[in-house]
């Protein structure tokens, strides 16, 4: 009988157990179920803010520093003739393209709004202002900075512009 008695009790102690642990349990997930649907309803709420204004951007323009860039290794890498798109250059012709190195936070693969092949507006300048094509990266340490890729007799020069991205689309040459 005593044997009876003392595996009833661990029994119904282990039940207690499982029970108290089950309503603990219960308790601590729908408090993190509660958090996280506050912090998702957060980020869409930011996510929601930060396309309108990459909306403005596109429509109003964004202001940027505008520097150069001239194709030889101590300012690219070593292949100057090369740009980050794969775009092969005659260096001697560099002013000739109208290509322009961005900075990393106007790129989308870094949450922002030009693409590699993107024309853009470039004014505000007086000497250069007209139509840009994205075609290279800037160093990561700049932002909201473009570079106008430029032969190697053009004196370094730095501007405050506005871009606005464009409609125009590549024909492929």
């Amino acid at each position: 009988m005593r044997k009876l008695i003392d595996s009833n009790k661990v029994l119904a102690f282990i039940l207690l157990i499982v029970f108290v642990n089950g309503f603990i349990s219960i308790n601590i997930l729908e408090k993190n179920k509660r958090y996280y649907k506050s912090l998702i309803e957060t980020i869409t709420d930011k996510n929601t803010l930060l396309i309108n204004q990459l909306i403005d951007l596109r429509s109003e323009g964004m202001p940027v520093i505008v520097t150069m860039y001239q194709p030889v290794r101590r300012q690219t890498d070593s292949t100057p003739n090369i740009l980050a798109d794969g775009t092969r250059i005659r260096t001697q012709d560099a002013s000739n393209y109208k290509f322009i190195a961005v900075s990393r936070n106007l790129l989308t693969r870094y949450g922002g709004w030009l693409d590699y092949g993107d024309f853009i507006f470039l004014k505000g300048t007086t000497s250069k202002d007209g139509v840009y094509q994205v075609r290279d990266t800037m160093n990561k340490r700049w932002v909201n900075r473009i570079d106008i890729l430029e032969s190697i007799d053009v004196k370094p020069y730095k501007l405050n512009g506005q871009i606005h991205k464009t409609d125009l689309v590549h024909s492929g040459t």
